[in-house]
């Protein structure tokens, strides 16, 4: 199981929007719906703590809830040992009272610019292959996620093979630039790979690319960009960082 769960967390930024939409106008309805999702009981502002259980222990989600205040809530999670290879069982307490949350403003964003709407060829590998994926929460170590084919695309005259990895049916692209901290988040951003009608084109509308959920809560585990999936140039597109008020600074 795939430990950064994005998509338990983050607006499926595919989603078909209404035709008689703008790009703009659709781009602007995501944004509102990436802070409704953020701002959730259960968003990524929300987490406050990752408790990852004993070996062989199921998580008792009911256990863990008595006697929490009523701005709480627990969901159980699993991921692969790195050592064992065996299941490991967790527990998440998300608090929608959290500081996180009651301190957070906005993300900030790049203005919509129609030339990072980017077609690219999808190539399908046959079978489950899996490539090594960095997390930012293992010191280190690599976690294999399944890359079901391959992004070719050019940019600013350079050809790129990218490895988006499999998130419940949904091709999920991490990814690094020259941004990243500075203007955009340090450890690199997401982004969902539209599909289209032709299975051997893709769409990478990086005006939708994303703060990870560990931008706004330390608890999560996100995977980092691999060295193909990281750009020569800045990608002055998609979200930049989260603004929180009074000084609370997050995770970021």
């Amino acid at each position: 199981m795939v430990p950064v769960q994005p998509s338990e967390n983050a607006v499926h930024q595919n989603a078909t929007a209404p035709s008689s939409l703008t790009a703009r106008e659709s781009w602007d309805a995501w944004c509102t719906a990436r802070r409704t999702a953020l701002t959730a009981p259960t968003g990524n502002l929300a987490l406050v703590e990752t408790r990852w259980l004993p070996a062989g222990e199921r998580p008792d989600v009911e256990a863990a809830r008595a006697g929490l205040p009523e701005t709480m809530t627990v969901t159980a999670l699993s991921r692969t040992d790195l050592v064992s290879g065996e299941p490991e069982h967790g527990l998440r307490f998300w608090d929608a009272a959290s500081p996180a949350l009651t301190h957070f403003d906005r993300v900030d964003v790049f203005d919509h610019d129609p030339a990072w709407v980017l077609e690219a060829t999808f190539t399908p590998v046959p079978g489950a292959r899996r490539i090594a994926f960095e997390h930012i929460r293992d010191n280190g170590g690599t976690r294999d996620l399944v890359v079901p084919g391959d992004i070719a695309l050019t940019v600013d005259g350079r050809d790129y093979t990218l490895g988006a990895f499999d998130d419940d049916g949904t091709l999920l692209l991490v990814f690094g630039d020259p941004t990243n901290g500075d203007s955009t988040y340090g450890a690199g951003r997401f982004l969902f790979v539209e599909r289209t009608d032709d299975d051997s084109r893709v769409v990478l509308d990086f005006n939708r690319a994303f703060v990870p959920p560990c931008g706004f809560s330390d608890q999560y585990n996100c995977p980092m960009p691999p060295r193909q999936n990281r750009f020569h140039l800045p990608v002055e597109a998609g979200e930049k960082l989260p603004v929180f008020r009074d000084g609370f600074t997050g995770s970021h």
